[in-house]
């Protein structure tokens, strides 16, 4: 009894991370079922009450359905950028890693040059030539988070390929597309599934920073980016506004982030390409 007693609170706090992550995937999808929130100007800056019990913006909107639809495109933006640079960087990836050649030397000079800047600073600039929007936040975002899973699946497919189950296919005339998803991926799942865990949290922080400086999610279509630059104007006069985005937004950051911890202990993954 005693012992499990104390592994109890040791097994609920591990778990801390995947508990809250599900619950904003909870409040994304809240958030489809929510009406657009109305401004009323008698409301405007009010404290949290009965009525509204993460109080109003600086429009008199509630901030509870505003949160929800905030937390809808931040998960969807992060899941779709993350899919999207997933397919394309894996792919890119697994090929130069297990033909090599002037191909892997090719992709190899591309991501170099991803990398000499800042994946923030490129994002923003993709941004700006595209011009603000959803659909271009997620194109601008994807041009620039495949480069990590190029990376680290070209890394893992060129030490793979040498292992003896692979030689024995190839020994054996295997298709190459047949080698590749049966013999190779399958060994890579393990650092994918960490890479998209880090990625993913690193996406929700970008795509509130163009929403925050004007070239993410347009009004009036919630995002925490934008939600967050109009609460810091009010900070002294309504902080419960960025109280409540900004917690929000740390917390999601935070939970992905210690999952991907988490995960990369598990499958005992040394490191990031």
């Amino acid at each position: 009894m005693r012992l499990q007693l104390n592994s109890l609170p040791s097994l609920s706090w591990a778990h801390w991370p995947a508990g809250l992550i599900l619950f904003w995937l909870v409040c994304a999808l809240l958030g489809y079922l929510l009406p657009q929130a109305q401004p009323d100007l008698t409301h405007i800056l009010q404290a949290p009450n009965g009525h509204a019990i993460l109080g109003y913006d600086d429009v008199g909107r509630e901030i509870l359905p505003r949160l929800l639809q905030g937390a809808r495109i931040s998960l969807s933006v992060a899941l779709l950028v993350s899919l999207l640079s997933a397919v394309v960087g894996i792919s890119l990836g697994l090929c130069a890693g297990y033909f090599g050649g002037f191909f892997d030397t090719l992709l190899m000079r591309i991501t170099d040059i991803f990398l000499a800047f800042p994946g923030m600073l490129l994002a923003l600039a993709f941004a700006a030539i595209l011009g603000p929007g959803l659909s271009n936040v997620i194109l601008a975002l994807s041009l620039t988070a495949w480069v990590s899973y190029a990376r680290l699946s070209r890394i893992q497919a060129q030490s793979v390929s040498q292992q003896q189950h692979v030689l024995a296919a190839k020994s054996l005339g295997a298709a190459h597309r047949r080698i590749l998803w049966r013999h190779v991926l399958p060994l890579l799942s393990a650092p994918l599934l960490v890479e998209a865990t880090y990625s993913m949290a690193s996406l929700v922080i970008a795509e509130a920073s163009l929403s925050f400086l004007g070239l993410g999610v347009q009004v009036p279509h919630p995002s925490w980016g934008a939600m967050l630059r109009d609460a810091v104007r009010y900070m002294l006069v309504a902080p419960h506004y960025v109280l409540v985005v900004g917690l929000s937004l740390v917390s999601l950051v935070l939970a992905v982030n210690r999952l991907g911890d988490q995960l990369r202990s598990q499958f005992d993954v040394r490191g990031k390409s």
